[in-house]
C-alpha cells in the first residue's frame, strides 16, 4: 500500500541512507546456476546508475541480503558499496538493519529499506521509509510505504532513489546536470556511469 504523495515525501525527506535487499530488488529474483554450480545474477544498469546518483548526493547505500553470492560481491564492488555497509547471509534482518544504521550513525527512522518478500518484513517494519518492487509478495506490499511501479531488477531501486532526491529538491537539478553534460565527472568506473 503506497502512502499518499505528501506523506511519502515527508518520510523520504528524513532519509539519510538507503539499504537494499538483493534477490527480488536489485535482481528479478531469478537464480541462475553456472556449469560448476555457481550463482549467476542479472543486475539492472539503470538501478546501478540510481545507486551511483544516490551516492553522488551523499546518500550512502547499503546491502542486506539473506544469500551469500560471489556475484553480489562483484556487483557491489562495481557500485562502490563499502564492505562495512554490506551484510550477506543475514538470518535476522531486523537486527542487521539496526547494525547498518548504527554503522552510519543514524536512527532507523532515517533509513529507507527496500525488500520484496517475507524475510524482509521485519526490516521493512523497522525502516523510516519502507519500499518494495511492484512484484513483491503481498505481505511486503502491505507493509511498504512505497510500492514501486517497476518490478525487482527492472527499475524499482531507481524509483526509490528518485523519490528521495525529489523530496530533497534535487532531482530536477541532477537531471539538468546530466542533460547539460556536466554530471558525468561525479562517477568513477563501472558500467553504470553510462
Amino acid at each position: 500500500m503506497s502512502l499518499p504523495r505528501e506523506e511519502l515525501l515527508a518520510r523520504a525527506r528524513a532519509v539519510r541512507a538507503i539499504v537494499l535487499d538483493v534477490d527480488g530488488v536489485l535482481t528479478d529474483a531469478s537464480l541462475y546456476y553456472g556449469p560448476r554450480g555457481e550463482y549467476l545474477k542479472a543486475f539492472s544498469a539503470r538501478d546501478g546508475f540510481a545507486v551511483k546518483l544516490a551516492q553522488s548526493e551523499g546518500i550512502p547505500v547499503g546491502i542486506l541480503s539473506g544469500r551469500l553470492a560471489a556475484a553480489v560481491k562483484a556487483r557491489l564492488a562495481d557500485l562502490g558499496i563499502p564492505h562495512n555497509l554490506t551484510i550477506q547471509g543475514s538470518r535476522d534482518k531486523k537486527a542487521d538493519i539496526a547494525t547498518l544504521a548504527a554503522r552510519l550513525g543514524l536512527g532507523l527512522h532515517e533509513v529507507a529499506y527496500m525488500g520484496d518478500d517475507v524475510p524482509d518484513l521485519a526490516a521493512l517494519a523497522s525502516a523510516g521509509l519502507a519500499a518494495c518492487p511492484a512484484d513483491a509478495s503481498e505481505e511486503a506490499r502491505e507493509l511498504a510505504h512505497l510500492v514501486c511501479r517497476a518490478s525487482g531488477g527492472y527499475g524499482a531501486v531507481r524509483e526509490l532513489v528518485k523519490l528521495v532526491l525529489e523530496a530533497r529538491g534535487r532531482w530536477v537539478e541532477v537531471m539538468g546536470a546530466w542533460t547539460a553534460g556536466t554530471a558525468a565527472g561525479k562517477f568513477f568506473g563501472g558500467s553504470d556511469g553510462k
